[in-house]
């Protein structure tokens, strides 16, 4: 990856653009980078799921925005750059108490626990949340806003380093995968499973599955194909989803994002839930934090500040 210059963006109606002050980088940028994992038709070449930053332009039809307003925003590429445009659905305020730059640690995982744990699968106060990947940024976030909901939290994580951090955050009870099943610890429990792993965690995550219990799949980091025990499934009564958030529509994110301004931020104000950042980057040394994420040793966010 090479730091260049490009035209500045310009807002379509409906867009603003945001003079950006950080991003952060998630594994989907790891997968754009290998050609692995291209932008939706439309969306910029550039890498980058999320920013934060100031509002310097707004197009047409754009309500509630003004140039000034600090804002961190879910993009469907751009982040990793000085200014991006974006729809207006997809801007949300920096939360009471953040930094601007500690902002852009939260659009992606706050948008895809919320999505996925609360909106897909229910969680239900009192209900146990099985975290996959649980230091991870959307691990440290899962943990987090299903305790500060009244859920317990079941993690698996690949270091006691790790694990502490995940108890840290709230974690009830910690798995180091790479020593211990996590299946066998924790069968027949988990009310909801959000897993980032995919096939290779398949058949496990059916046996930690309690009865009427959801699997969310959003990840495929242990492959695309497996065997579904239908048996099991029904057995369990049991729900499988698989969701993805970056081809959806600006109306569709929308509907996410106002979610989290609604019942995410308030509890980031309060600092019930805050952001994890393992390091700030500078912006032009992407290739740097591509290659810590890919060796794994980090807690949370990664961020690219300018």
């Amino acid at each position: 990856m090479v730091w260049q210059e490009l035209p500045d963006p310009r807002p379509a109606a409906g867009e603003v653009v945001i003079d950006v002050a950080a991003s952060a980088v998630n594994r989907a940028d790891l997968l754009q980078r290998r050609g692995l994992y291209p932008p939706p038709p439309g969306a910029s070449e550039i890498p980058g799921l999320e920013c934060s930053g100031v509002i310097i332009e707004v197009g047409e039809n754009v309500p509630h925005l003004a140039p000034g307003d600090r804002v961190c925003a879910l993009l469907a590429g751009g982040g990793y750059a000085e200014r991006v445009a974006v729809p207006w659905q997809q801007v949300m305020p920096v939360p009471d108490g953040i930094a601007l730059d500690e902002a852009a640690a939260l659009p992606e995982v706050a948008c895809t626990v919320w999505s996925n744990v609360f909106m897909t699968a229910r969680l239900r106060k009192g209900e146990t949340l099985l975290v996959h990947g649980g230091a991870s940024g959307i691990g440290t976030m899962a943990i987090q806003l299903a305790k500060a909901y009244g859920s317990p939290v079941l993690v698996t994580a690949g270091s006691a380093d790790k694990i502490e951090r995940c108890r840290a955050l709230g974690a009830d009870e910690a798995v180091n995968y790479r020593e211990e099943d996590f299946a066998e610890r924790f069968e027949g429990r988990a009310d909801v499973i959000l897993d980032i792993i995919g096939a290779k965690y398949l058949a496990g995550n059916l046996r930690a599955l309690a009865t009427g219990g959801r699997l969310v799949v959003i990840g495929m980091q242990g492959g695309a194909k497996g065997e579904l025990d239908l048996g099991m499934l029904l057995a369990k009564r049991g729900a499988v989803h698989a969701t993805a958030l970056r081809g959806r529509s600006a109306d569709d994110k929308g509907v996410i994002c106002r979610g989290v301004v609604d019942n995410v931020w308030p509890l980031v104000a309060a600092g019930a839930v805050r952001p994890v950042v393992h390091e700030r980057i500078p912006l032009d040394q992407a290739a740097r934090a591509h290659r810590t994420l890919e060796e794994g040793e980090h807690v949370g966010k990664l961020l690219l500040v300018r």
